[in-house]
């Protein structure tokens, strides 16, 4: 039997990031990236280079660190968009610009207010000036399920002949239907002369529930690209979820007869814990291949067929997908080798002074439980205050939180600001609406705290408290995460997690302006 290989294109780093509350800073994406890389994707698409500094910094960075991918870059079909995307990701092993341009009626006449011949004459100069910079072109006809087709086939022609070694047919707004979608894709191979001289890839969107079946029929039907998520996450409804279109192909090998992928399925849950930690977006418990109840089986029917044969209700060992089946206990006993061990089975990577500090916690925890489970690390590892280049510029101390349904709420916190102790005290609705005003009090900071959520890490009556958070400034939105056996304290955390962000944030921003201002006074603009 022939095979045909099929190339896995992750952007968890790009689209995923897109998806509301899941974005993340440099050192959480190099991290992700080095995940990816482990997995054996074969293209990793890092960010968007020109949407911001932040953004062409991080693309730039992935593309020096990544050695065994394509790393890509998105850009539109415009001259500036292609220069960026280009002097983001030169520097990688195996370079990709990502051009797109939508090519629905709708998108072209109220989004772009171009004619279908401008999109055309657009999309082959714009492929072709990135062909003249790259050597290899992707190109993507965004809203493509929309397009009328014989102009998407004049669009794929004109592309691959600028240059285009990619042709993205992307289900953007998940408006496909897989029969529909394999048969459209069957259509272009069939319609396009020059199509079997680049290969087609397709992008879907999962709001109808139905990416990961709409990308299996495309590849059924001749697409030799996937592009897709860890987890699933994206924009809206998110996209079509990696790990479930690798396991496809990988589980129902006599439906997909021939098509392989390089992935290392022993790394799927690692590389999710990973994005979860780093974006705080949990997977739902009964998600497929990830899902904390997707080896599970509390039926009685159900346990005895798994005691007398796996196979009867596992159509894949945990160990596939990078479960172990065997776990050490860790407890008050155990060391940091251990600890570290773990850590890695889980997908977490921490540099030596952050293991340190999770170490401590961990041992501060484990004299107050019997048994550490792996969601307790999860939690602790995601409640870590994570260090940029080992500074903070907020370390929580202490607090003592005065309440009760007869008294006023109120809350005395201590920082470490810029390595100097502050404390303040303040009064609230709550202890932690109270501990939250003392911060702003000593920060002079006014801020919304949006979708507050406090959880317990396990069902047990010692289990630490998980809190959440997202606080809104200047119309930017960050991401805080805190773990602590109080509560109270585990918020404290979490809001100094995202005060870091924000500031640091501030921080560069200044930085920027002094750097604009000190190049305009020396006559360093134009």
């Amino acid at each position: 039997m022939s095979t045909r290989k099929i190339a896995i294109f992750d952007t968890t780093l790009r689209d995923g990031e897109q998806s509301p509350g899941c974005s993340m800073k440099l050192h959480d994406k190099l991290l992700v990236a080095s995940n990816l890389e482990a997995l054996k994707v074969d293209v990793i698409e890092a960010g968007f280079a020109i949407a911001s500094p932040g953004d062409f910094e991080s693309v730039q960075a992935i593309a020096n660190h990544v050695k065994d991918c394509t790393v890509a870059s998105l850009a539109r079909c415009l001259k500036g968009d292609i220069d960026q995307a280009w002097a983001a990701v030169r520097g990688a092993a195996r370079p990709r610009i990502h051009v797109f341009l939508a090519t629905s009626p709708v998108h072209m006449e109220y989004k772009l207010r171009m004619t279908p011949e401008q999109v055309l004459q657009q999309a082959t100069t714009m492929v072709a000036y990135a062909r003249s910079l790259c050597p290899e072109v992707q190109f993507s006809l965004e809203d493509f399920t929309r397009t009328e087709e014989e102009f998407s086939w004049r669009v794929i022609e004109s592309v691959i002949k600028a240059g285009a070694a990619v042709v993205n047919l992307p289900d953007t707004v998940g408006y496909a239907i897989p029969e529909a979608f394999g048969a459209r894709i069957g259509r272009v191979l069939e319609h396009v002369p020059n199509a079997g001289q680049a290969t087609l890839a397709v992008h879907c969107h999962n709001d109808l529930g139905l990416a990961v079946a709409n990308s299996l029929a495309a590849l059924k039907a001749g697409a030799g690209q996937a592009e897709c998520t860890i987890n699933g996450i994206g924009e809206r409804a998110g996209n079509a979820a990696l790990e479930e279109i690798v396991m496809a192909l990988k589980v129902r090998r006599d439906f997909f007869a021939g098509l392989e992928c390089r992935v290392d399925t022993t790394k799927i849950m690692a590389t999710s814990r990973c994005v979860c930690s780093v974006t705080g977006s949990r997977v739902q418990a009964n998600k497929a291949i990830v899902g904390q109840n997707a080896f599970a089986h509390e039926s009685g029917i159900h346990q005895h067929g798994m005691l007398a044969n796996r196979e009867t209700y596992e159509i894949m060992t945990p160990e596939s997908v990078g479960l172990s089946q065997s776990q050490m206990v860790l407890g008050k006993h155990s060391g940091k080798h251990a600890l570290k061990d773990r850590l890695t089975q889980l997908g977490i990577a921490l540099n030596d002074d952050q293991l340190q500090e999770l170490f401590t916690r961990f041992k501060d925890l484990a004299d107050a439980k019997k048994v550490v489970t792996d969601a307790d690390i999860e939690a602790l590892a995601r409640g870590l205050e994570m260090r940029n280049d080992g500074q903070q510029k907020l370390v929580f101390d202490r607090f003592l939180a005065a309440t009760g349904n007869t008294n006023a709420n109120v809350s005395t916190v201590r920082l470490k600001v810029d390595g100097q102790t502050v404390e303040e005290v303040a009064m609230g609705s709550g202890p932690i609406e109270a501990s939250f005003n003392a911060i702003n009090k000593m920060l002079n900071l006014h801020v919304t705290v949006e979708n507050f959520a406090v959880s317990a890490v396990t069902a047990n009556v010692d289990a630490q408290g998980e809190c959440e958070l997202r606080v809104r400034h200047n119309q930017k939105v960050y991401l805080g995460r805190g773990v602590a056996q109080d509560i109270i304290e585990a918020a404290i955390r979490a809001y100094v997690h995202a005060l870091n962000g924000l500031l640091e944030d501030e921080q560069r921003m200044t930085a920027n302006a002094a750097a604009l201002a000190a190049a305009g006074a020396g006559g360093g603009l134009a």
